[in-house]
């Protein structure tokens, strides 16, 4: 339950839940204070262990591969990032939003570039800093505890920036792409992972809002966006498009199976964890963190067959040489 004390984590879950089954339209007026990060630095606190424990140190989704293995695809998919903005030894690379590091290592390793990666979240940190110790590359991988929407980089100071699927936390996705376009060196790359409705998605159908509300429920989203408005905010701060698409279409194979293959899964991890509860080894309102998580997995899931959903739709910009007059 990361940083939060055991006789906490059923309060905490309660106040996360509170929060985030409020009308969208209260949830983004929010935005204009802490709220938002707040509880977004609450709700990894809550999921981080389990997200570890269920699913790895990587925590996105990537393209399913025939006769490749979960973790080969999601490493394919974190090396993808580093290729596309040209990261290589000599280079210091941003990770926003890094969480414990599963991306970093893999495009360090890869690379040979050096990469600072940012979280709100302290037990991330800590989670990301002895992960990186492990692995050998702790000279390699740096991790700073911060908002990205406020960042304590000086102006440009890297090479370029990555993030999977972690600005879909930005109450504005305006607000965080400006400050990765201010501490962009001019010419730098930055490509991003977002989340987004696609353009079978109905705003008048009842299962469509249900299913990308309860996908903003679980994950601590303030309000996922559509696919058209990636490229526009991009524009608006400064960045020019270089290149635009969604991962997940065809020929690509369905990212949502693993979720689905994991169902009986879930339901055994769900018995352990309940008994843990019971014997009092992890805390009072893990179960119902883990119940919440496992609901989401089933609207990820509806997301992902009906179409409705991507979490690869890929933007790569570049800061312009010359600042726009």
């Amino acid at each position: 339950m990361g940083s939060i004390t055991r006789d906490k984590v059923q309060d905490k879950y309660k106040q996360y839940w509170s929060f985030f089954r409020r009308p969208k339209e209260d949830i983004v007026a929010a935005s204009d204070n802490d709220d938002v990060p707040a509880f977004v630095d609450t709700f990894y606190n809550l999921v981080t262990d389990i997200y570890e424990w269920g699913w790895g140190q990587s925590f996105h989704f990537s393209p399913s591969i025939p006769g490749r293995s979960h973790r080969d695809a999601t490493r394919l998919h974190e090396e993808r990032a580093a290729d596309l903005i040209a990261a290589r030894p000599g280079r210091r690379i941003l990770d926003v939003g890094c969480g414990v590091g599963g991306p970093m290592r893999a495009i360090a390793a890869h690379s040979g570039a050096h990469v600072v990666g940012i979280t709100i979240n302290e037990y991330q940190v800590a989670r990301a800093r002895a992960h990186n110790r492990k692995a050998g590359l702790h000279e390699r991988c740096e991790v700073v505890c911060g908002n990205f929407l406020e960042m304590p980089f000086d102006d440009a100071s890297f090479d370029g920036a990555y993030s999977i699927e972690a600005t879909c936390h930005a109450p504005r996705l305006e607000d965080v792409y400006r400050e990765v376009f201010r501490v962009l060196k001019p010419g730098a790359l930055y490509v991003s992972y977002e989340w987004v409705t696609t353009a079978l998605y109905r705003a008048d159908n009842p299962a469509h809002v249900e299913t990308i509300r309860g996908i903003e429920r679980g994950d601590a989203l303030p309000g996922l966006r559509a696919h058209h408005e990636i490229a526009e905010v991009a524009r608006q701060v400064g960045f020019e498009v270089v290149e635009e698409r969604d991962q997940a279409l065809p020929p690509a194979e369905p990212w949502w199976t693993r979720l689905k293959m994991g169902r009986i899964a879930y339901r055994r991890n769900h018995l352990v964890v309940s008994a843990l509860a019971a014997l009092r080894i992890a805390p009072k309102g893990v179960v119902d963190v883990h119940e919440m998580l496992c609901e989401t997995a089933r609207h990820l899931s509806d997301g992902g067959e009906t179409g409705i959903f991507t979490p690869m739709h890929i933007i790569l910009c570049r800061k312009p040489l010359v600042p726009a007059s």
